[in-house]
């Protein structure tokens, strides 16, 4: 049986014939007997290890069995192992008696009994490994308990998380049907007149000048479900870790006024206008088509959020990188709302919201990062927006994220 295994005996006496007859008496493969030949040599033995029982003799030089026994009695270490005095005097002294004042749970006389010895050391040899045993079951139990419920919990959160999954599921797939039901409505609407028109023989309604118009409304409702598509490839690319980005040479300011152009006709039906600062040319190494989609998606957002005033975008060169502010006069957004808003499905806060998926700022931020730069807003309430985007001109060069 290993050392650790063992229970631990522990026999004080002066002579050393007596240990080594006691010795022989209780020794058995699953016991480990310590010796000592005083009181001084029995508390070191006592404080270094942990014995299921103390069999002391009485009569000792220096420090005898009942001066050790009570200063057993009175160390925690100590005060629990059972002790049994052993005395070779006369019954007549009575120290059986002051053995049991001093807590010991027996008291032998010599010559000893083989068979009572050995039968009482059993028993609190027993007696401990039954304790010991116990305690490591209510110590396996406690460990047990305290796995279930760190397992309970996870369990929760994750519940939490499924819920919440589905949630956004059901509100994901709300939000897609809604969006994709306007353009598809009113083109259905369209393609009905038209039906009508014709069989009627109402021909003069597809004159050049109609016609050039319904090809129009045609064109922004198909490019409204092709935009709608693309965010939500976007976003199944990034998840799945297949966004590809290919820098190339890129001019910015020449990017931003065309940009700009397509833009102007969404913010003049919106009462808006759009104001460009970028006369100076700025090169660098970067995806054109992806830092195109960034800009469009912050411009439809001062567009949509920017209560019909004014937007304004401004570019700036560095020597390392290039800065592209996107500036309305909207309601401006709340400092809680500052991060929520670049998680997906996320959009602003309040019943007057416009319509949408919530995919733009979540795609604009991965592809700003896709280019190792950065994005970041600074807003007040009531005091309008400022997205500020901050490109590294080379795409090896990584930029910290501003405060």
């Amino acid at each position: 049986m290993p050392p650790e295994d063992r229970t631990k005996l522990l026999l004080v006496d002066d002579l050393p014939e007596n240990l080594r007859a006691l010795h022989a008496l209780i020794r058995q493969d699953d016991r480990e007997i310590f010796e000592a030949r005083s009181g001084e040599e029995a508390l070191a033995l006592l404080l270094e290890h942990e014995f299921a029982l103390a069999i002391l003799d009485v009569q000792m030089p220096g420090m005898d069995g009942f001066e050790l026994a009570e200063l057993m009695r009175g160390t925690e270490k100590t005060r629990h192992i059972p002790i049994v005095f052993v005395s070779a005097a006369g019954r007549e002294l009575n120290y059986a008696f002051k053995g049991y004042e001093t807590g010991a749970v027996d008291f032998l006389y010599k010559p000893l009994d083989y068979y009572a010895v050995q039968s009482k050391v059993s028993v609190f040899v027993d007696l401990y490994q039954q304790r010991n045993e116990t305690r490591r079951q209510v110590a396996a139990l406690e460990k047990s308990r305290q796995e279930q419920e760190i397992l309970m919990r996870e369990l929760h959160v994750t519940q939490r998380r499924l819920q919440n999954a589905v949630h956004m599921r059901d509100e994901f797939m709300s939000m897609v049907a809604h969006e994709l039901r306007t353009p598809l409505n009113t083109l259905f609407l369209e393609t009905q007149m038209r039906r009508m028109q014709l069989e009627r023989g109402d021909l003069a309604v597809f004159n050049a000048e109609r016609l050039d118009k319904m090809v129009a409304r045609d064109s922004r409702q198909i490019q409204s479900m092709i935009r709608l598509i693309d965010d939500m490839l976007d976003v199944s690319r990034m998840r799945s870790g297949k966004l590809s980005v290919r820098p190339a040479p890129t001019e910015l300011s020449g990017l931003l006024a065309r940009v700009v152009g397509d833009l102007t006709a969404q913010a003049a039906a919106a009462g808006t206008t759009i104001t460009l600062l970028a006369d100076e040319r700025v090169d660098g190494m970067w995806d054109e088509f992806r830092i195109e989609q960034v800009i469009v998606n912050l411009l439809t957002n001062a567009i949509r959020y920017g209560r019909k005033q004014p937007v304004e975008v401004s570019l700036v060169g560095t020597a390392n990188s290039a800065r592209i502010y996107v500036k309305d006069q909207g309601e401006g957004i709340s400092a809680e709302d500052q991060q929520r808003i670049f998680e997906p499905f996320e959009r602003g806060a309040g019943s007057s919201i416009p319509s949408g998926l919530g995919l733009g700022l979540y795609i604009s931020r991965q592809l700003v990062e896709a280019h190792n730069g950065t994005i970041a807003v600074q807003s007040h309430p009531g005091k309008g927006t400022v997205f500020t985007v901050t490109l590294p001109l080379s795409p090896d060069h990584h930029l910290a994220p501003e405060a």
